[in-house]
């Protein structure tokens, strides 16, 4: 899942072979990538506008409608005339993807003459960026927060189910947490904070104004992440600040164990022996933009590792989940994809000709 670190793969004609594409779809728009296995990304774009979500979950259409025009121009700049592999890397898609799973394959065959598709969450994107097809522990914690872990048999995942059921520890769940400690200092309850409330009503008006101006919008979660960077500033000198980023970091830290393949629920970071004798040493990274906070959330995360995961490694993630997606399609091109495959959270296909329509190959 490395190729480019140490040149093209040995079964990789001089030419960089058939192209691939690599899609991350999230919030913002889609980011996509063209590219060859051999000379790896040529040429790249992106959209602002997100894939609908309608009453079949994430719109294989509109996905279609924005992915094309961009794909074809890509596709003559980096002056790839066959795309084989695509890999689209979606938000939303354990929960939502139904559709895309169904139509998505065939419709990237009919369009833009693909013959393999992987069809990822955004968080096994992000893994594959920042861990590669090494076993380990992603969590993602943006708005939300997702952790992924594998021990390359399968995959096991803790939280990611939004900002009204959990994401616990995200910046929607930050913000949150520093919004109503502001409207505990409004209301003189105990655990307010006068310097949460003085911030909330510099972004968003008179705190009493607030239940009005949040809940009727759609777009709830990134308002309430928005106060996540306020919470960070005052966190230095405001106890109440502090330990709701100290609570961010535990639940970060609880979702990193749940998910650790050398642990598991209530493991406590117990290594097992790990294949060929030795004890395991179970690899952790994080990414995402909440870590932008900076040292007030990142200084109690790594305390709350130690004690949840005292055998892990924290890394720095390599990259993101655009990169993983990319990764993903060059392991696919190349035949040397190790990821194992999940119903929900990694399906590779291929389309009619191939083991009929939508048929997932051994990777499922």
């Amino acid at each position: 899942m490395r190729p480019s670190d140490n040149g093209p793969p040995a079964n990789v004609p001089p030419d960089g072979g058939p192209g691939f594409l690599a899609v991350d779809s999230g919030g913002s728009g889609l980011r996509v990538v063209v590219g060859t296995a051999g000379r790896g990304p040529l040429a790249r774009s992106a959209s602002g506008e997100p894939v609908r979500t309608g009453s079949r979950g994430l719109d294989p259409g509109h996905l279609m409608e924005q992915l094309v025009p961009m794909v074809r121009a890509l596709a003559a700049e980096a002056g790839i005339g066959r795309l084989d592999t695509a890999v689209v890397g979606a938000a939303g898609l354990a929960g939502l993807g139904d559709a895309l799973r169904a139509e998505l394959p065939a419709a990237l065959a009919r369009a833009l003459g693909v013959r393999r598709v992987a069809l990822a969450a955004d968080a096994v994107t992000a893994y594959a960026g920042a861990l590669g097809s090494r076993p380990g522990v992603v969590v993602a914690a943006g708005t939300g927060l997702i952790a992924v872990g594998t021990d390359l048999a399968g995959w096991r995942r803790a939280d990611g189910w939004g900002h009204l059921l959990g994401d616990c520890g995200g910046g929607a769940w930050i913000g949150r947490a520093g919004l109503e400690a502001a409207l505990r200092a409004h209301d003189g309850r105990a655990g307010g904070s006068g310097r949460l409330l003085e911030l909330a009503e510099e972004m968003f008006g008179p705190a009493a104004s607030l239940p009005g101006r949040l809940y009727p919008r759609t777009d709830r979660a990134a308002v309430l992440a928005s106060f996540a960077p306020r919470v960070a500033e005052c966190a230095d000198g405001d106890v109440v600040a502090a330990g709701i980023l100290r609570a961010a970091a535990r639940h970060m830290a609880d979702s990193a164990a749940a998910v650790c393949p050398e642990t598991g629920p209530g493991g406590g970071g117990r290594a097992e022996p790990a294949p060929g004798g030795g004890t395991g040493e179970p690899l952790v990274a994080f990414t995402g933009g909440l870590l932008n906070l900076g040292d007030p959330l990142l200084v109690p995360l790594d305390e709350e590792l130690v004690k949840r995961l005292p055998r892990a490694r924290r890394t720095t993630a390599e990259g993101d989940p655009l990169h993983g997606a990319v990764r993903i399609a060059i392991g696919l091109a190349t035949d040397s994809f190790t990821l194992p495959g999940d119903k929900k959270l990694l399906c590779v296909t291929s389309p009619a000709g191939e083991g009929g329509a939508g048929a997932p190959d051994a990777h499922t």
